[in-house]
């Protein structure tokens, strides 16, 4: 069983977690002004990293809140998460 890191609770199953997509994705501020190809880009098109990868997760069946990851999409191994936010690692 894979545990993942909950920044509030601790580490727990992995089936207690839900995968949010790709971290650090900053929404456009001036939506309404948008090409279609810019909308669909900012919604679909992500890196698909190969290795060390920003993540977001969700505790879903936890405390529900959300944090950043950093896992490692080849070997699936986590470095390190953190509270959105924070400035250091493991907060």
């Amino acid at each position: 069983m894979l545990l993942i890191q909950c920044p509030w609770c601790g580490p727990r199953a992995e089936s207690e977690f839900s995968y949010g997509g790709e971290a650090d994705i900053v929404r456009p501020l001036d939506t309404e002004h948008l090409s279609d190809k810019e909308w669909g880009d900012y919604l679909f098109m992500r890196k698909n990293t190969r290795g060390m990868h920003r993540e977001q997760w969700n505790h879903a069946q936890g405390c529900r809140r959300w944090f950043n990851a950093e896992r490692d999409t080849v070997t699936y191994a986590f470095r390190s998460t953190s509270k959105i936010g924070s400035l250091n690692e493991g907060e």
